[in-house]
């Protein structure tokens, strides 16, 4: 008979948890070096033998039993909640060999829990680097649990982890008899009276009770006041406990390492790592170097993705133009030609620079260089009301804003993270990126600027940049209004330079294509449908009597037939369920320099930004003629005239739209995930509103000097 377990990974930051995770169950997660990465637990089945199966739980890494984050208070709760069904029958702590000594806090913490543990040390390539060999088996003997070396990144080790934990499964390896520190000495009326209240297993949970009881969520009011009531009357004092438990477990450290740690080398090997840094966070050529790697970034999107972009769009105007012909003429030709097709060509074109961001990003993430821009930028963070670990979640805004507020949750700092989740979307996320990408390819010539750089790649990088800025400068004032104080400190562990996996990367841009095909396009497939709907239906007497009066032109003029459907397609539209609704909105977004056809696509693109680009490919679609089936998008955008004749997409408007875009709220899911984050609807409107209206402020004032 199989048994099924659930197994929890936990460890400390940058210890090498997510790439366990991923050779344990194969699943492909996204692997950071950065800390706070995985902000809520992920899990995976995994087989362990013939007779065991595991459900792996990847929690929230931390560095010590006490909570100072929302992400770490994922792994707190699962761990102390005695009543949960996913409990973890196992605990796999992974431990990293060249930091074993802080490493080793936080194991002797979850070994006094008192459930089966397994320790999984990692690293031991840069331990052995250092100089530093480590027994094994005689910490584990010390310990008390399996002390088993692997190394998850080539698969080394995995085979004997799944040993251990099919012994652990089989009831041949339980939790320590004894306790790494008597916790029960610390306290021991309230840890007697708080493990009868409770039911808790161990008397060092006992005492997490009775420090964390007012944070703990699966305590209801009646158990909190009870554990209130014991804490008044043992007069518990939780800083004294908890300054004994650390000190206790340090010095019992000390020994524990002193038989089993060697030190080789007496003399301190400088690591590569180190030489690299010397240059990386220099206080002059490490922001020229981040620099240099942003330009690098944003010239590979615009060039290196402008051959597929290519090949996809020739592919797309292939197909509607040969359907346009092939099919015979009525309003399902028109539907699908005009409508799915004209909307999903709009995105997929884009898939190119959304497969090479991501992969950019990912080479960035796994080589360990993310977290080397949080350390160098934490001093202009602090200067803002912010702290470098809120360089995480702006830089993941440029991926998406909703993972990155998410991100947040590892700022300790209550202020410091409200303000980060305040100014993050106005990062450009990659829904932007369709919206840029067209409208400089329209307005910004595609030069060279001092014969080295490209001059779109340029304008491309200021976009984001300007975001960026104007994210710091919102901080700015919102830390002046913002009433919170609280000490803010910014602790971080530097990981060691690794070559990127190139797996991974490839992993990551096709999953990050998918989704981005998949989620946006089932939007835009519902929309673009919609949106043809409205745009060659309207009411009935209007159309009716636009349909006759071009009738008649027609048999009046037979040689004029081809312009003169053509106008009658243009004026349907323009009286059409869309050009009514574009025309009511158009007085306010003229002095912005768009029109009634911009006004459509920026109430579609509120269900998601990239929406802009496939309700631009209808409109164009639906008010087209045959002849412009086989043409791009671009294209038919930059055809596009004003009723004096002058062209629609200027340097102005361009330029107007962009930087509305790149301010404005256009999205649904981050207000949604800020309003979960905050708990409260106050913020996500206020967020609406101050970055809309940023963003029309942006538009009036470029578009009015540059007009």
């Amino acid at each position: 008979m199989i048994r099924p377990i659930h197994i929890a990974l936990v460890g400390n930051p940058n210890s090498g948890k997510s790439s366990l995770f991923n050779a344990l169950t194969g699943l492909h997660q996204k692997v950071s070096n950065f800390p706070g990465v995985t902000v809520d637990k992920k899990s995976g089945s995994c087989r362990i033998n013939d007779r065991v199966t595991a459900t792996i739980l990847d929690l929230p890494g931390t560095y010590s039993l006490y909570p100072k984050s929302a992400d770490e208070l994922v792994t707190y709760d699962l761990l102390l909640d005695p009543a949960r069904t996913d409990r973890p029958d196992i605990i796999i702590i992974i431990a990293d060999a060249s930091n074993l000594k802080r490493n080793l806090l936080f194991c002797t913490q979850i070994i006094d829990l008192k459930t089966p543990v397994i320790i999984a040390l990692t690293m031991g390539d840069i331990a052995s680097k250092k100089g530093v060999e480590i027994d094994a088996e005689g910490l584990g003997r010390k310990l008390g649990v399996p002390v088993i070396p692997i190394n998850p990144r080539k698969n080394k080790g995995i085979l004997n982890l799944k040993k251990a934990i099919g012994l652990a499964a089989g009831e041949k390896s339980q939790a320590p008899a004894w306790d790494f520190v008597d916790s029960r000495a610390l306290s021991p009326e309230t840890a007697v009276q708080i493990r009868a209240a409770t039911g808790c297993q161990s008397d060092y949970a006992a005492l997490h009770f009775a420090s964390s009881w007012e944070e703990l969520s699966f305590l209801d009011e009646r158990k909190k006041k009870e554990i209130r009531e014991i804490l008044q009357r043992t007069r518990f004092n939780k800083t004294r406990v908890q300054a004994e438990e650390i000190m206790q477990r340090y010095a019992r450290i000390k020994l524990v390492m002193a038989g089993t740690v060697a030190e080789t080398d007496p003399l301190y090997k400088t690591l590569l790592t180190e030489r690299i840094d010397s240059i990386l966070l220099h206080r002059i050529w490490g922001y020229l170097v981040l620099l240099a790697v942003l330009f690098l970034l944003f010239q590979s999107i615009f060039n290196v993705a402008r051959y597929p972009m290519n090949w996809i769009q020739s592919l797309f105007a292939l197909i509607s133009g040969s359907l346009s012909h092939l099919m015979p003429q009525g309003w399902f030709t028109d539907l699908v030609v005009n409508g799915v097709i004209a909307g999903v060509s709009g995105i997929a074109v884009f898939v190119p620079q959304i497969m090479i961001l991501f992969g950019l990003i990912t080479i960035l993430e796994d080589t360990g260089y993310m977290s080397r821009i949080s350390f160098l930028t934490d001093r202009l963070m602090r200067q803002v009301g912010l702290n470098g670990k809120s360089v995480m979640p702006l830089i993941s805004g440029v991926a998406c804003a909703v993972p990155a507020i998410m991100a947040a949750r590892n700022i300790e700092n209550r202020k410091e993270r409200l303000i980060t989740i305040m100014v993050t979307p106005l990062m450009s996320c990659s829904a932007r990126l369709p919206i840029y990408t067209i409208v400089i390819a329209m307005v910004i010539p595609d030069r060279k600027v001092f014969g080295l750089f490209g001059l779109q790649g340029l304008v491309m990088m200021g976009l984001y940049l300007l975001g960026f800025i104007m994210a710091l400068m919102v901080s700015l004032v919102m830390k002046l209004f913002i009433r919170i104080k609280e000490k803010s400190y910014f602790i971080m562990e530097l990981p060691v330079y690794r070559a990127p996996r190139w797996k991974n990367i490839g992993v990551t841009m096709v999953q990050k294509a998918r989704i981005f095909v998949t989620d946006a396009g089932k939007v835009i497939l519902v929309i673009s449908v919609i949106l043809w709907f409205l745009a060659t239906h309207g009411p009935s007497s209007t159309m009716n009597g636009i349909n006759s009066r071009y009738e008649a032109e027609v048999r009046a003029h037979p040689a004029q037939e081809q312009s003169l459907q053509t106008a009658r397609r243009s004026e349907r539209l323009a009286h059409s369920w869309a050009g009514i609704l574009g025309r009511g909105i158009e007085p306010v977004i003229r002095p912005l320099g768009f029109d009634w056809k911009i006004g459509i696509a920026l109430i579609t693109s509120f269900a998601a930004r990239e929406v802009f680009v496939g309700t631009m490919a209808t409109l164009y679609s639906v008010g087209g003629t045959p002849e412009t089936n086989g043409a791009t998008l671009r294209q038919k955008m930059d055809a596009a005239r004003n009723p004096d004749g002058s062209r629609v997409y200027t340097l102005a408007t361009g330029l107007s739209l962009m930087l509305f875009y790149a301010f404005a709220m256009q999205c649904m899911s981050t207000l949604a995930v800020v309003r979960r984050e905050t708990k409260t609807w106050k913020m996500p409107l206020l967020q609406f509103v101050y970055m809309t209206g940023l963003a029309y402020l942006a538009s009036f004032f470029i578009f009015q000097v540059l007009h």
